[in-house]
């Protein structure tokens, strides 16, 4: 077990020293956040395959700006099962005075024995000009989320969030989309 916690460890730091730096490769990102705008609740329409979300059918995040900068974070998931899941975290620019490239770190075992370790990259890669719509991935493009601040758009926007994510290179045929409540009240019966 400890084995794997080492491997693990190891192959986290190794992910951020890979992506650091200026890769002429990385998705583009919005430049600048204005985060007093961008905290609230935002609503998943859709993610790429991601293990800690393997078993959400609907997922929201919570953002609250912080005194110091930083970003208080609370991500719910819902599952099929109707059960509330959370995660606590805070996000803090990678490059202070910078706000579209953020670091994450959640409370969690592993953020207790290593701080500073296991933290991901959360690139704001697009944001709409009114703040209802957005779209967040990390330089590896494994990671990709389409969000709303509500929890459904027309077709319009959904394809426009699809091409705007096709363009930085992300493999949008993988996403897995926000389950509805309808189809979530269909399961509970």
């Amino acid at each position: 077990m400890m084995r794997f916690v080492i491997v693990l460890l190891a192959g986290l730091v190794l992910a951020g020293c890979a992506t650091s730096g200026n890769d002429p490769l990385a998705p583009k990102t919005v430049n600048s956040v204005n985060l007093k705008r961008y905290q609230g609740t935002w609503y998943e329409l859709a993610r790429l395959p991601m293990y800690f979300q393997r078993n959400c059918a609907q997922s929201e995040a919570h953002y609250t700006l912080k005194a110091d900068g930083d970003i208080a974070v609370l991500n719910r998931c819902l599952t099929t099962d109707w059960q509330w899941e959370e995660a606590r975290g805070t996000a803090t620019p990678q490059i202070p005075g910078k706000t579209d490239k953020l670091w994450v770190e959640f409370d969690n075992w592993i953020s207790r024995l290593l701080p500073g370790v296991a933290k991901g990259e959360y690139w704001v890669l697009f944001v709409s000009d009114d703040y209802k719509t957005a779209i967040v991935g990390d330089p590896s493009r494994r990671h990709l989320w389409l969000l709303s601040r509500s929890p459904q758009v027309n077709g319009v926007v959904r394809e426009e969030l699809l091409s705007k994510a096709r363009q930085q290179g992300y493999d949008t045929t993988r996403l897995i989309w926000r389950v509805s409540d309808t189809k979530m009240a269909k399961t509970s019966n």
